[in-house]
């Protein structure tokens, strides 16, 4: 991880979603609810882990959500690139979205239910995990991560919670009335970072790459 004697140690880190899931497929709101991969999903993860195997890229570790969609495309890219450190942490896994769980968005219009809260702080109904607890359990997953030594991490996350480690590594908090930055990530699209501890440096190296869903 350096090039030279005197070089600092750093981290590779690198964020991807999931595959397609069934409850993406559905259009459902998935929270922390549990759907399988679909087999676009299956594909997708196949195609990201032989454009990896082409280009020579592979990992150290691999840490995923529990949630089916993400252990089983973080499996199938430790799989083909025989990565044997696969682990799960339920600290990855996707914004509990309480009562709204599961639903359909056209069953949460219909029911003329409010998914967001005007301040950051609260939610709908008390029940759905706010902005600002979203955003801290982010920032709290990569404190976690980076009491490991420095290598090459992949992790295996979800949309919303990707888009707030994304937020708190620019140093960008949660705003009012839902407006917080935004990065489209696509199904098995990535992020991918280095960071440098002793000077807290980071280094973005690309972020929402999804080019080989088109192989998918």
């Amino acid at each position: 991880m350096s090039n030279g004697p005197d070089s600092e140690q750093f981290f590779e880190i690198t964020f991807l979603r999931h595959g397609e899931s069934v409850g993406n497929f559905e259009n459902r709101l998935q929270g922390q609810s549990d759907y399988p991969l679909t087999d676009l999903g299956i594909r997708q993860a196949q195609a990201l882990t032989q454009r990896w195997q082409l280009a020579n890229i592979t990992f150290d570790h691999i840490i995923t959500s529990p949630l089916s969609r993400a252990a089983q495309t973080a499996q199938l890219v430790a799989d083909g690139l025989f990565i044997r450190d696969l682990k799960q942490d339920p600290i990855w896994m996707e914004r509990d979205m309480g009562v709204f769980s599961g639903q359909t968005f056209q069953e949460i219009k219909q029911a003329k239910k409010k998914l967001h809260h005007p301040n950051p702080f609260g939610s709908p109904d008390k029940s759905k995990e706010s902005d600002w607890a979203l955003y801290m359990r982010a920032c709290l997953a990569m404190h976690n991560l980076l009491q490991n030594p420095p290598g090459k991490y992949l992790i295996v996350t979800h949309g919303a919670l990707m888009n707030m480690v994304l937020l708190s590594i620019l140093g960008i908090s949660p705003q009012s009335n839902n407006e917080s930055p935004r990065f489209v990530l696509q199904n098995t699209s990535f992020a991918s970072f280095l960071y440098f501890p002793n000077q807290h440096k980071w280094k973005v190296l690309v972020i929402g790459d999804c080019a080989h869903i088109q192989n998918a």
